[in-house]
């Protein structure tokens, strides 16, 4: 069923579990983990970033909304890291039932101003608004970008945002990144300013740059409050590596889709499985 992002945030901030957000670059990805989300009973938002819309055309919003109209599982589109209210309002008009407006490399007051704004419009038309606090880093080579500097989000003004705004979910900055870190960093979330920004506010948080953290730490976030984290590195990486592995296994025929892709389908369903279950998220339908 195809629902807002209002309504699929409030059930895991009751129930205490994170709703995973999974960005879906292709079909293929789309298909491999809406089958584990199936199989797990996990709610799941299906993440589109504006490049990747660009890239798959309006047609591709068409094809999850039939997808999610024929599960019974909880199913939001949402657009990940809008630029402009314009790229906004374009994706509510084909038919998202989430937006984020990504201001938070502006001024607090612009970031205000803008987001304001777009919940305006949102709301009207019955979509749910997601805003940026504080800045995710970068760690390269990802279709979502972020900064090489991270700014953590202060929890002092992080409810004065959602009272100025009306937003309906806060990303929040506490040393994610997005992409895979590399070799020689240590990834290390301050789980400190989130149990602060817990404490002094009351919407869901999210959580971007989800991809290769340390499990503890993931998990450790979700029992403090975070209900829904985004996915894009771990889901793509996996794909674009058994790919790779079909192509080298020495057929050089091999070229029909259902030859090359049911492998890499299966690999990227696994560790949409491990998320699920490290989100908590499984078995979280019948709450919906």
């Amino acid at each position: 069923m195809l629902v807002s992002g209002k309504e699929i945030l409030s059930v895991a901030k009751e129930q205490g579990f994170a709703v995973p957000a999974f960005n879906a670059g292709s079909g293929q990805l789309v298909n491999a983990v809406m089958e584990a989300c199936e199989e797990a009973q996990s709610p799941v938002m299906i993440a589109i970033h504006p490049d990747e819309l660009s890239f798959l055309t309006d047609s591709f919003v068409a094809q999850v909304a039939y997808l999610a109209n024929h599960t019974k599982i909880p199913v939001c589109i949402h657009l990940d890291h809008g630029a402009s209210f314009e790229q906004v309002m374009h994706a509510i008009s084909i038919g998202f039932t989430s937006v984020m407006i990504d201001a938070s490399h502006l001024s607090f007051e612009e970031n205000v101003a803008i987001s304001k704004k777009v919940v305006e419009a949102a709301h009207a038309a019955g979509v749910s608004v997601e805003a940026e606090l504080g800045t995710i880093g970068d760690t390269g080579n990802t279709v979502e970008g972020g900064v090489s500097e991270i700014v953590y989000t202060d929890p002092k003004v992080a409810q004065d945002f959602i009272d100025q705004t009306g937003v309906d979910s806060l990303a929040v900055a506490i040393g994610t990144a997005h992409g895979i870190y590399p070799k020689d960093v240590d990834p290390k979330l301050r789980l400190d300013i989130l149990e602060e920004i817990e404490a002094l506010t009351d919407i869901p948080l999210v959580l971007h740059g989800g991809s290769s953290n340390p499990d503890d730490e993931i998990s450790k976030a979700v029992t403090m409050g975070v209900n829904k984290i985004n996915i894009s590195s771990d889901i793509k990486i996996v794909f674009a590596n058994e790919l790779r592995n079909v192509l080298n296994a020495g057929n050089t025929e091999a070229r029909e889709p259902n030859v090359l892709f049911p492998a890499c389908m299966e690999q990227t369903k696994k560790v949409a499985l491990d998320k699920i279950k490290l989100f908590k998220s499984d078995d979280k339908v019948k709450y919906y």
